[in-house]
């Protein structure tokens, strides 16, 4: 099974509220936007976001440019569904991200718990360099893996653990670090997952 088949399977038989991801409210992540003091009509991109919550509730703080990139259709479809009408508010991606070739240059890039996946260095590479291409300079990057003492896998796949250091070993050639903390992740069967949150900025861009 492929990737794309093993997430698509995972959309189809697991609920919203059933994935081990899954967060009723999304705080952490907007509570990391709302200091970075955005307007409200920049461009934000929210990899790996499926049926994440995250896009229904920038859309109600007033946020008008919002992209959704996941890799599985049926993860989008149910996003879609959820939030009816206003679903045509967002721009919807279906796509691996290790292909994704954008048009529009982002004020900000988010990736909760989709990273940590990437567990070949040569994936990882790929991964900053789609990053550096289509994030703005001076854009922000909100990058949220399982820490060091987190989960082995995921869904039934292997992940890559993450500290502070490791992942500014990845993004440091073009970000500059903000903050990096470490928060637990209540799942819905009531395990603690330990997650590592960094927020960097891009300060500097090669040939884009």
């Amino acid at each position: 099974m492929d990737k794309k088949e093993h997430w698509e399977k995972v959309y189809q038989t697991k609920s919203l509220t059933e994935v081990s991801w899954y967060e009723p409210a999304p705080e952490t992540s907007l509570n990391i936007i709302a200091s970075l003091k955005l307007c409200k009509n920049a461009a934000i991109i929210d990899i790996g976001g499926g049926d994440s919550l995250l896009a229904d509730h920038l859309l109600a703080l007033g946020y008008t440019n919002i992209t959704v990139l996941d890799i599985s259709a049926a993860a989008i479809e149910r996003a879609k569904l959820r939030l009816g009408p206003r679903a045509a508010l967002v721009k919807w991606i279906i796509r691996d991200m290790l292909l994704f070739t954008g048009s529009e240059k982002f004020d900000l890039w988010h990736d909760r718990a989709t990273f940590h996946f990437l567990t070949d260095l040569q994936d990882r590479h790929i991964y900053l360099d789609i990053v550096n291409r289509n994030l703005k300079v001076k854009g922000y990057l909100i990058v949220s893996t399982f820490a060091l003492d987190g989960p082995e896998k995921c869904s039934n796949l292997p992940v890559h653990q993450f500290s502070e250091s490791t992942l500014f070993d990845v993004f440091g050639l073009y970000f500059t670090k903000i903050n990096c903390f470490e928060k637990e992740h209540p799942t819905p069967v009531l395990t603690l997952q330990q997650f590592l949150y960094c927020t960097f900025q891009k300060t500097i861009t090669f040939g884009y």
